[in-house]
């Protein structure tokens, strides 16, 4: 089992350091990605990502100080890094060394810019959101750029797992950057909804934060079986098997 999440925005590279990494499987193509960012302006880069100039000049500055190879001096764990609403539900500030090392073989990490990363893969700072219109050599986007390369990565992974179903807990963004037809397994979505009025609504901060708490579940509780997944029951949320199919589960709160 092989779960994938969407990154963050926002980005910490404050908190405690942790001894062992891995490097980004596709660094190089990160760098050409990195390479051709480097040559835009700030103008540029804020009309391509439609961010504020004060996000363009910062971006523009990572792009310029990218460098590899990437070491615990100029780089951390994207675990450790990424700092948004999913990952606020992940509470990687109190694992230990076994924990990181189950995050690391069951838990991925979508990237405009890195493609996919595991746990301990270092990362530089950076912001390319997948659904940006940048136009290579590859293609017209980054999901043309990518191809079928994140699946095949993901293909890999899964051939070492005992249940090889990959569980989707990114957004449709990120998630329509893995191939679904070159993939080998059995793909389950997984939803979070709200009671609204009586009905069962997708509400997209909680749900941000609910993806996190179902990582850090399966963390927790060293699940290699989905099917015990639906034992989550943290922040209120329980398995609805009335609005459930097959390969698509929907969790719910009051």
């Amino acid at each position: 089992m092989l779960m994938v999440i969407s990154p963050a925005k926002t980005l910490n590279y404050d908190g405690a350091d942790y001894p062992h990494f891995t490097q980004p499987s596709k660094l190089d193509q990160s760098q050409a990605l990195v390479e051709q960012l480097s040559t835009y302006d700030s103008p540029q880069l804020s009309k391509l990502m439609k961010i504020s100039d004060k996000l363009a000049q910062l971006n523009q500055q990572r792009y310029q100080d990218f460098q590899t190879p990437f070491s615990p001096e100029n780089a951390k764990q994207a675990l450790l890094v990424f700092n948004g609403d999913v990952y606020r539900g992940i509470d990687v500030e109190n694992y230990d060394s076994d924990d990181l090392t189950f995050a690391q073989a069951h838990l991925r990490i979508l990237s405009g810019l890195y493609g996919i990363l595991r746990p301990l893969d270092l990362m530089q700072p950076y912001r390319l959101e997948m659904g940006t219109k940048l136009a290579t050599e590859k293609g017209k986007n980054l999901y043309e750029f990518w191809g079928d390369q994140i699946s095949s990565l993901i293909n890999a992974d899964l051939e070492k797992q005992d249940a090889p179903c990959l569980v989707n807990l990114a957004s449709n963004e990120y998630f329509k950057s893995v191939d679904l037809k070159s993939l080998n397994a059995r793909v389950l979505n997984i939803a979070f909804k709200e009671n609204k009025a009586g009905t069962y609504k997708v509400v997209a901060i909680h749900a941000k934060r609910a993806r996190g708490l179902m990582v850090d579940f399966v963390i927790r509780n060293r699940i290699e079986n989905p099917e015990l997944m639906k034992g989550f029951d943290r922040d209120g949320y329980c398995f609805n098997e009335a609005l459930s199919e097959a390969d698509s589960w929907v969790f719910c709160r009051d």
